[in-house]
């Protein structure tokens, strides 16, 4: 189990909610950095356990569909692979541009610098999501979260394999001033922190609600309602939709998912189709002008509408509508959703021994979940 639990379950849990001091989570060197979210695999797993146990005894276990969770983790898994290309890449670009054209010199162990530091990245998150609604071609990678017509935690780790090529940009603002280390730390925290909004079994916050992103103002961003088009983008503070006019309270029941359904629970599916979309309706346009405009505004955008197209077009729906499920015999579940824990594990244990990382991880688990998908 000690490959499987890298922290203590104390430490662990703090992490998941951003419960860290500076002293703690402050670093010089980038390799020193901890890889903050493979250690939080674990947690993320005992957490969603604890969420169905939670939604079971309040009557609400119809928030969890295993095949629906399975791929939601699938493209969690997924994400892995691309952040061994990317990852490296990113930084080493933040890096080389701290080193050549830094303009201030914070200190890499001052708490001011860490707090900076916390606001800046959430900031640049915003702006990074807001984005990945609003262009088109961001949108084909981040639609693959947006999918699930479920709202729970593993949701959160529905991710897309593509988004980390666009959305490290949104963080290259922040290089000539803020250490790389330190930049690191708080994108991997910044992200941990907004696992555990993906859920319904909280409730709202109280007074925290005005200041922090809570689950329910994320209900609302994953809402297909024509209120929650394009709001609350928040990642850890809500205060930056309340500054630039994103901000809106859940209202009324909120119906998860896409605009249009996916239907189908084929993970390569998910990652893919806005982009296979894209590829077929490009050639539609006339003039190379609209070609453009199309990857770029946003994907409701046609020619002669605004920028973002018209919240007219989208369905006017309410809670509640039928969700796209299929049938599998009970004895048929539990032995995918055993099989697909056991592997996880095994593979798990399998990484840490021969020190390949998580690539085989993601692949096997995406291989075992293909073919078992009816």
């Amino acid at each position: 189990m000690g490959a499987v639990f890298k922290t203590d379950a104390v430490t662990g849990y703090r992490r998941m909610f951003y419960i860290v001091s500076p002293n703690e989570t402050s670093f010089k060197f980038v390799e020193d950095v901890p890889k903050y979210i493979d250690e939080a695999s674990v947690y993320f797993l005992t957490l969603i356990a604890l969420e169905y146990l939670v939604a079971y005894l309040e009557g609400k276990k119809s928030i969890f569909r295993l095949a629906d969770s399975i791929t939601s983790i699938t493209a969690g898994m997924f994400l892995v692979v691309s952040d061994f290309v990317v990852k490296g890449f990113d930084i080493a670009v933040y890096s080389w541009i701290y080193e050549n054209y830094r303009l201030l010199n914070l200190p890499w162990d001052n708490a001011w610098t860490w707090l900076i530091c916390l606001f800046g990245i959430d900031l640049g998150y915003y702006w990074c999501h807001r984005m990945a609604h609003e262009v088109n071609f961001i949108w084909a990678a981040h639609q693959v979260h947006h999918s699930s017509e479920d709202y729970n935690l593993s949701t959160a780790l529905r991710q897309s394999v593509v988004q980390r090529f666009t959305s490290w940009v949104f963080y290259i603002p922040l290089a000539p001033i803020i250490p790389p280390a330190i930049m690191l730390v708080h994108i991997e925290f910044n992200l941990i922190f907004q696992f555990w909004v993906h859920t319904q079994v909280v409730d709202k916050l109280g007074p925290l609600e005005y200041i922090l992103n809570t689950p329910s103002h994320h209900r609302v961003h994953h809402g297909r309602n024509r209120y929650c088009i394009d709001k609350n983008y928040a990642g850890v503070f809500i205060i930056w939709d309340r500054m630039f006019g994103t901000f809106t309270p859940e209202k009324e029941p909120v119906v998860f998912g896409l605009v249009h359904p996916l239907q189908t629970w084929e993970p390569i599916t998910v990652q893919l189709c806005h982009l296979k979309y894209m590829w077929h309706k490009i050639w539609e346009f006339e003039t190379f002008s609209d070609k453009v405009a199309f990857i770029f505004k946003g994907p409701g955008w046609e020619p002669g509408k605004p920028r973002l197209g018209l919240i007219e077009d989208i369905p006017d729906i309410h809670h509640p509508q039928t969700k796209f499920d299929t049938f599998l015999p009970t004895w048929c579940k539990f032995y995918v959703g055993f099989h697909f824990l056991v592997s996880f594990l095994v593979l798990d244990a399998f990484v840490n021994i021969f020190e390949v990382g998580l690539t085989a991880l993601a692949a096997a688990l995406g291989i075992f979940y293909y073919y078992l998908t009816p």
